[in-house]
């Protein structure tokens, strides 16, 4: 790709949204948008024993729904973290990789966050420093409405648009022995189970 794209922030991504980041020499991360329910923004999607398992962070609710992303705060008064967190270990714990990256991606799950933005863009970080992406991410300054290369609604859990520059590449899931493969589920899914190779899943899967 080459060129300035944006992306909205997500939590622990989806693999579709890191195959577009190492393809651009700029990525931009949308912070005056308002707030959008039932997206990767607050919400990942993982596989565990029963097949997958949506992870929601609660927020506290905006006035009028119009409330900028960057200043949604997270809502602490339920103990999501460690919901969270049991049902990544639960997922994953028998995973290849599960215990090389424990303890670093745990302590995410320690601490207390109080705005959704700066979650999501620190486990971003931690996300590209495990690939060893060399990407360059910078915060939008305004609203952005065109003239960049734009995934902030493309990439979502409710979108069912075939994507023609992504075809998913198969690789071994902790319960496949009870599920076809499943695509495009969040960035953990691949480091548990590939580890190093996660970045060659990621090239592969760019068509």
């Amino acid at each position: 790709m080459n060129q300035e794209i944006i992306l909205g922030t997500a939590y622990l991504a989806p693999i579709q949204y890191f195959t577009k980041i190492i393809l651009s020499n700029n990525v931009l991360i949308e912070q005056h948008e308002n707030f959008i329910k039932q997206t990767y923004r607050n919400r990942c999607i993982i596989l565990g024993a029963n097949g997958t398992i949506p992870l929601v962070i609660p927020v506290e609710k905006g006035r009028g729904g119009k409330t900028k992303v960057k200043d949604i705060r997270v809502y602490n008064g339920l103990p999501w973290q460690r919901n969270h967190w049991r049902s990544i270990f639960s997922a994953y714990n028998s995973s290849p990789y599960f215990e090389y990256y424990e303890e670093s991606l745990n302590r995410f799950y320690s601490k207390k966050w109080d705005f959704l933005f700066d979650f999501n863009t620190e486990i971003t970080n931690w996300v590209l420093e495990e690939l060893e992406i060399e990407a360059s991410l910078t915060m939008t300054s305004e609203f952005i409405e065109g003239g960049i290369t734009s995934f902030r609604e493309y990439i979502s859990p409710k979108n069912t648009i075939k994507d023609p520059g992504f075809i998913p590449f198969p690789y071994t899931q902790v319960f496949s022995d009870k599920f076809e493969f499943l695509p495009n589920l969040s960035i953990i899914d691949l480091l548990f189970n590939e580890g190093p190779n996660s970045y060659n899943v990621l090239e592969n899967s760019i068509a």
